[in-house]
């Protein structure tokens, strides 16, 4: 990741993520007095975010507001799943063998077509053919 363009940096420190990807740390104090800059910037639609940090280390990052919705609504998703997760868990392990549903009929009860990756699932407002 390189410097941000237009942005003052007294000091910038590389840091190595474990995926290979190599960000910059500014110092606390330098992203403090950038941070005007960066609003402009976020306006201007450039939302390569700001990290910073003491010692080279990450510490903080400023991103976009935009860039939060996006990451809070996947957050969200995420912890909906997981919890859809736990109750299937939970309800496996206290099913009997005689209350199993096979998976064509709930297939069917959803509209999949477990015969057509392509397919998204039906929502079940969506008549089949």
């Amino acid at each position: 990741m390189s410097s941000l363009e237009g942005v003052r940096m007294s000091s910038e420190t590389p840091y190595d993520r474990e995926n290979g990807e190599r960000l910059l740390i500014i110092d606390t104090p330098t992203a403090a007095l950038n941070l005007p800059r960066m609003l402009h910037r976020f306006k201007a639609g450039q939302a390569e975010p700001l990290f910073f940090g003491d010692e080279g280390k990450p510490e903080g990052v400023v991103i976009s507001f935009e860039e939060w919705e996006r990451l809070d609504a996947l957050a969200e998703e995420s912890a909906q799943a997981d919890r859809t997760r736990q109750v299937a868990r939970q309800r496996l392990a206290s099913a009997s063998p005689n209350q199993y549903v096979p998976v064509d009929d709930l297939a069917q009860e959803f509209g999949w077509d477990l015969d057509d990756d392509d397919e998204p699932p039906n929502d079940g407002t969506t008549p089949r053919p």
